[in-house]
């Protein structure tokens, strides 16, 4: 099994995509995951413009690059949030319009749909994203939580991706969440929720990242074993809890990179994150889709970062073995 190893773009949006792709090359990797922000991939450009799928396609492959999943992780965001100021910083103008909420949300799902006819258009099956979540807020029951605010919570979300989810279905395009704090699914038991909410349909998956539920205290081996069928894509980033006596893990408000903080990402392979009991998970469930690494590390260069990771990401993979190890003492 040779996993291709993949890099997410998101990280590095302030920069053109020709210049994205270069970097990537240089750093070695086999291919990029495009985010739909920037001009790494535009979405309404892509169905209105005839050639510009193939243009992205052709500049990619002067790079020797493939893509395998574009990503909407913004307006996605922005289909179950509560909208408030935040999401004018991350919103295309046209999503965002006059602010008002229920049309940003509207919007933001003919977005997301959008999307995964870009999508099928390049000839790719995954798009990667949030959901955004009406009741993340909710998270500490105080005032206390009635069930019913948490029923709720699901089924607006059911509401608002259900009709999303057809139209990825008409495409031939899956969804893959990244479960991430929030999310409508941030643990192994939202995850589980969340896919009982939408009955199980396929065309509703995960973006698998083990930093989110690394520094939650959540064995990401564990969530492998509990979706086995359900991973569709799978980001290598890090983490590490931090925690001195003085740090919480709820991180005190303190921005990313402040080293008060009780937890932050790091580096692959710089952090807490065992990559050797992921790859073996990988292997048992035949995951045999990019590696992506999704670079995150406030202490660090992330040109010098992204090429240590390609080259971390292809030392820690491997292929399972085909051969019971002590077939060698049978018998003939």
């Amino acid at each position: 099994m040779s996993r291709p190893v993949t890099i997410f773009t998101g990280q590095w949006a302030d920069l053109p995509l020709v210049d994205m792709a270069r970097k990537t090359s240089e750093f070695g990797y086999d291919g990029i995951e495009l985010a739909c922000w920037g001009d790494h991939f535009e979405v309404q450009r892509a169905l209105n413009e005839d050639d510009y799928c193939g243009n992205i396609k052709a500049l990619l492959e002067g790079h020797g690059l493939q893509c395998h999943a574009i990503s909407t992780h913004l307006v996605g965001q922005a289909v179950c949030d509560p909208i408030d100021e935040r999401h004018q910083a991350i919103l295309p103008d046209y999503v965002w319009g006059d602010g008002d909420p229920a049309a940003v949300n509207q919007r933001a799902a003919e977005e997301v749909k959008a999307a995964a006819r870009a999508a099928q258009k390049m000839g790719l099956q995954i798009v990667n994203g949030f959901t955004g979540s009406a009741i993340w807020h909710l998270n500490y029951s105080f005032p206390p939580v009635p069930p019913s605010m948490i029923d709720d919570g699901f089924q607006q979300f059911a509401d608002r991706w259900n009709p999303i989810l057809d139209v990825f279905g008409e495409c031939g395009v899956r969804f893959a969440l990244e479960v991430h704090p929030t999310e409508i699914a941030f643990d192994i038991y939202t995850a589980q929720r969340a896919l009982e909410a939408l009955d199980h349909r396929p065309e509703f998956g995960f973006n698998f990242d083990p930093s989110h539920l690394h520094w939650q205290g959540v064995d990401p081996v564990e969530f492998i074993r509990a979706f086995p069928d359900r991973i569709y894509h799978v980001h290598i980033k890090d983490a590490i809890t931090t925690l001195d006596g003085r740090s919480g893990i709820l991180a005190s408000h303190l921005n990313f990179g402040d080293p008060r903080r009780g937890w932050d990402f790091r580096s692959p392979g710089r952090g807490g994150v065992n990559f050797e009991e992921i790859i073996r998970a990988l292997n048992v469930i035949n995951y045999q889709g990019p590696l992506s690494v999704e670079w995150e590390d406030c202490g660090m260069s992330r040109d010098f970062g992204a090429a240590e990771a390609c080259d971390f990401v292809r030392q820690i993979d491997f292929t399972p073995s085909d051969v019971a190890f002590d077939a060698a003492f049978e018998k003939g």
